[in-house]
């Protein structure tokens, strides 16, 4: 005996699978929206400190607010600076950069790594007076020039630099600084 349904799929059939059909298309529509939503919001609480800190240990290369190029190895990275290593072309000394004198970088990727420990929230104060203590000669560069000497007090928001040449102090407000480099 024949059947009297139709071999293939009924016209019913196929109405509600072209409409299964859309609702998983603009279902998954919709998670590519969240998705993209949620990768901006991510994005808009990534710091600059963050994205140092995922790639401590490369090597890359800061334009300053100078225009002058310093290339080196991340070393530590708090809040407020970068510590590099230099490597060539640059002298192999440590250099303490500002974040707020960076006006480029060249080197970090896209990944972010949130800060892990208090001594993240380190300003420049407490990094400057250990240099203070310890009588490290430093060579310290501002938009206005550098000058080397010995960091002889630091206060909230600038240090004074004993300069070696003529033996006077030169203030130097935070905001200045574009790097704080260990001399030769």
């Amino acid at each position: 005996m024949a059947s009297a349904y139709p071999a293939g799929p009924t016209r019913w059939e196929a109405l509600f699978g072209d409409l299964e059909g859309q609702a998983r298309a603009q279902s998954a529509a919709e998670a590519d929206a969240l998705v993209s939503e949620l990768t901006r919001a991510e994005h808009a609480t990534m710091t600059l400190a963050d994205r140092f800190r995922a790639v401590v240990g490369a090597v890359v290369t800061l334009e300053l607010l100078d225009g002058a190029p310093l290339r080196g190895v991340v070393r530590e990275v708090a809040d407020e600076w970068t510590l590099l290593q230099g490597v060539r072309p640059e002298p192999a000394s440590q250099h303490l950069v500002p974040l707020a004198a960076i006006a480029g970088v060249h080197g970090l990727g896209r990944q972010a790594a949130s800060a892990t420990s208090r001594r993240d929230a380190l300003g420049l104060g407490p990094v400057l007076r250990t240099l203070q203590r310890d009588r490290a000669r430093v060579t310290v560069r501002t938009l206005g020039g550098t000058v080397g000497g010995r960091i002889a007090r630091v206060g909230r928001d600038h240090l004074d630099i004993d300069v070696l040449d003529d033996r006077g102090t030169r203030l130097v407000p935070f905001s200045a600084l574009l790097a704080v480099s260990e001399a030769p």
